[in-house]
């Protein structure tokens, strides 16, 4: 069997953010759902971004994010994910393996530039995410590399990559070489839209086995059963038999399991400066322990940690290296 090489492969959309912070009623009068993603087209992403005044420009995708915080960790992440060979390709090929992150997925030439989302934040730290997926779309099963999985602790995706059918069927050629290997394949829900789109898939997943571990907050777990009450679909993902990861904002985090559920408090911050990528960085937090041997408890508190830390300043990725704020609090990296 191939030797573990990566703590973590993450696998979605390469996606450059943008972000503007905007006032409520900019929402109510772009006809925007507020905390949600909507797909756009080219000439809308053109027009949105004329209307946005002031932004800041990081690369992102809520799967790149995830790698950039395990690298922040110290750890060894690896990512799949197309990018164009343009100069918004060149820029977020730099960002990745300047965090420490092994990526290697060959560019598209010739074709749609690279993907790029317009994150408006409102005072209360919400965004509201428009995105333009280019090159995103032409992720495929080519773009795969066997060894790469093999050589993985854990193989990780995003649900925003269901939407392409060669997106799908990569990730589902990754699952078999990962489960190939005796890893662990994992998928975060994304957002409750996509659940909405892909239920029935993602629910067949955890019953065939496909998938190991989910991640969801409470609004995806939510949707995904089809149920207003919280403890109703807590229920229903204990007796899915995989395990689930779920973020529940301020109040912490859960994991749940056939065994039962286990319940960790938010880390206190003094103030929320932009939500962008709290779901992503606990699961750099929890895939990192997970891959290092922790107990699940010590996994959703260090993807606590993680996400306490994202969410005081804006954009998705960690300003400062997590494993010197994670040994300030006593975890042993």
């Amino acid at each position: 069997m191939t030797d573990i090489r990566f703590d973590a492969l993450c696998i979605g959309n390469a996606i450059c953010d943008v972000f503007a912070h905007v006032e409520e009623d900019f929402l109510q009068s772009e006809q925007l759902t507020k905390a949600s993603m909507r797909l756009i087209d080219t000439e809308e992403a053109v027009r949105l971004y004329g209307k946005m005044g002031q932004t800041v420009r990081i690369s992102g995708g809520s799967a790149g994010n995830t790698a950039a915080g395990i690298a922040s960790l110290g750890g060894k992440p690896a990512y799949f994910g197309k990018v164009a060979d343009d100069e918004l390709g060149d820029s977020y090929a730099h960002d990745m393996k300047g965090t420490g992150v092994h990526f290697d997925t060959p560019r598209l030439v010739g074709d749609v530039p690279t993907a790029r989302s317009m994150i408006l934040i409102t005072p209360d730290g919400e965004r509201t995410m428009n995105t333009y997926l280019g090159a995103c779309t032409k992720f495929g099963p080519s773009d795969v590399d066997p060894d790469v999985v093999a050589a993985a602790a854990v193989t990780y995706m995003e649900g925003y990559l269901w939407d392409p059918e060669e997106a799908k069927k990569a990730f589902l050629e990754a699952a078999k070489i990962a489960h190939a290997n005796e890893r662990q394949v994992a998928i975060t829900l994304s957002d409750s839209f996509c659940v909405d789109r892909y239920r029935s898939e993602f629910i067949g997943m955890l019953n065939d086995k496909t998938l190991d571990l989910m991640f969801a907050n409470e609004h995806e777990l939510k949707a995904l059963y089809e149920t207003s009450d919280l403890g109703t679909a807590v229920a229903a993902a204990k007796a899915s038999g995989a395990l689930t990861a779920l973020t529940l904002g301020a109040d912490g985090a859960m994991v749940i399991s056939a065994e039962g559920v286990i319940k960790v408090p938010a880390v206190g911050i003094d103030s929320v400066v932009d939500l962008t990528g709290a779901g992503d960085l606990f699961a750099s937090g929890f895939l990192f322990g997970l891959a290092r041997g922790f107990d699940h408890k010590t996994c959703a508190e260090l993807g606590c940690l993680c996400a306490s830390n994202v969410i005081t300043h804006v954009g998705a990725r960690p300003e400062k290296p997590l494993l010197r704020l994670a040994q300030q609090a006593g975890f042993k990296l």
